[in-house]
């Protein structure tokens, strides 16, 4: 089995993008294949060095790893080699309207009714009026002779389909300047590089019919095709072009974590519940087409943002004890323990830090009850029991309970209305910072 990924590098990848790569990186490695990654890089305008590197970034930081990687701009001459070989077979024609007549001829057949499929004119054309035109200067584009049979396929997600190609105008595979369009360098590359399985979006299924013609044309076999549901906003309508655009390298610079975007992608829209994923190996054991439903899968970034706050959850003290040294923030393992079910991304450690170790500036809600607390502190060093035996006193001296009680004494002693566990973070704040914040000192 090989599959392929083919980005353009004209822009940077998007969550749309990736989910293409993961569903055929994931099929693949489920059934122990190979994934090719293939640069379209015909568009010589737009097309850059640039593009490309961060396309190789953003998968490498995904861990979605390439088998192999080719590039369309070093295959030229394979593809003038089909182009010929079909100019030869009668199957590619050349046609020297120009987009104004094939404009009004598609009014035209739209206000009688008809479907605007292109008549094949150029067909009737005798080797005498293609030379005049040429002569006049008409550069013709090319067009595949499609048969006007009904293409049938098993389609991996969508079961079987049908695409009747009488009902298709004969695709333009070759511009009037020469340049290849998209359908013909891709299905000689999938011949030409042995592509089994071809998985993309359900918007290609009607351009499939055409392209297994193509295929088969070409080499005699088809690959097998996939066509999954797109990806929509929470909505339920179409992405935004803010959404649709929203860049992995972004996302990357944001400090997501890279499972928290695999995750979602290869969950929605299936029967598995949208839940954090620490390896993709994990995805790759639970991957099936079967799982996939027929609706548009509902892509929002706040789903990404709760996934990362999981594995963030999920984290070992060793998964994170670089990051956390990098912020100056790594108090050991216990320290990891306490805060971790308490903090939405790696950098609000530092706050934890200064509540443990620097000064913070106490919140003081009532002074008298405060100063009464101050009474009840443990006269020697704290444990793990100091904070259950300093609240019981607090409580009977004061008559507080509950949220009057814990309240007040955690915003005095962290600065925070949330946070762990007093009773795990008290015995690290210490005897000395404990009296100092009750008494409303910054320390």
């Amino acid at each position: 089995m090989k599959v392929r990924f083919a980005p353009s590098p004209t822009g940077k990848l998007h969550v749309g993008n990736i989910r293409v790569a993961l569903m055929n990186y994931l099929y693949c490695k489920a059934n122990e294949g190979k994934f090719l990654l293939r640069i379209d890089d015909t568009d010589f305008v737009r097309s850059t060095k640039e593009f490309e590197e961060g396309i190789r970034t953003d998968l490498n930081w995904l861990g979605i790893k390439w088998d192999e990687i080719e590039y369309q701009s070093k295959r030229s001459d394979i593809y003038d080699k089909a182009r010929d070989d079909l100019i030869a077979k009668g199957l590619l024609y050349p046609c020297y309207e120009d987009a104004e007549e094939l404009d009004v001829k598609r009014k035209i057949l739209t206000s009688m009714g008809k479907p605007p499929i292109y008549d094949r004119a150029a067909l009737k054309l005798s080797d005498e009026e293609r030379k005049a035109l040429e002569a006049s200067g008409r550069k013709p584009h090319y067009r595949f002779k499609l048969s006007g049979k009904r293409v049938v396929w098993n389609d991996l997600v969508r079961g079987q389909q049908t695409v009747d190609t009488s009902s298709m105008s004969d695709p333009v595979l070759i511009r009037e300047d020469g340049a290849y369009l998209y359908t013909l360098p891709s299905v000689v590359d999938d011949v030409d590089l042995a592509v089994t399985h071809v998985i993309r979006g359900e918007d290609h299924v009607t351009n499939t019919g055409a392209q297994i013609e193509i295929f088969e044309a070409i080499s005699g076999t088809r690959p097998e095709f996939g066509h999954f549901p797109l990806l929509v906003g929470k909505d339920g309508e179409g992405l935004s072009k803010r959404l649709g655009s929203l860049s992995i390298e972004s996302m990357r610079h944001d400090g997501t974590s890279p499972m928290a975007i695999l995750s979602l992608l290869a969950k929605l829209g299936t029967s598995d519940p949208v839940e954090a994923v620490k390896k993709i190996d994990d995805l790759i054991a639970g991957f099936s087409f079967t799982k996939i439903g027929r609706a548009p899968a509902r892509f929002s970034p706040d789903d990404v943002a709760r996934l990362d706050i999981q594995l963030l959850h999920m984290s070992s003290y060793n998964e994170v004890k670089e990051k956390l040294s990098v912020l100056n923030a790594d108090l050991g393992s216990d320290f990891w323990e306490i805060i971790r079910p308490n903090i939405h991304k790696i950098e609000d450690s530092k706050i934890w830090v200064d509540v443990v170790n620097g000064a913070i500036d106490p919140i003081i809600d009532d002074a008298q009850f405060c100063e009464k607390a101050i009474t009840c502190l443990p006269n020697d060093s704290l444990n793990l029991e100091s904070w259950s035996q300093f609240t019981n006193k607090v409580k009977e001296l004061t008559g507080a309970k509950g949220k009057d009680l814990f309240m007040p004494l955690r915003k005095a002693l962290t600065g925070q209305s949330h946070g762990p566990d007093m009773g795990r973070l008290f015995p690290m704040i210490g005897l000395e910072k404990s009296k100092s914040r009750l008494q409303g000192q910054k320390s």
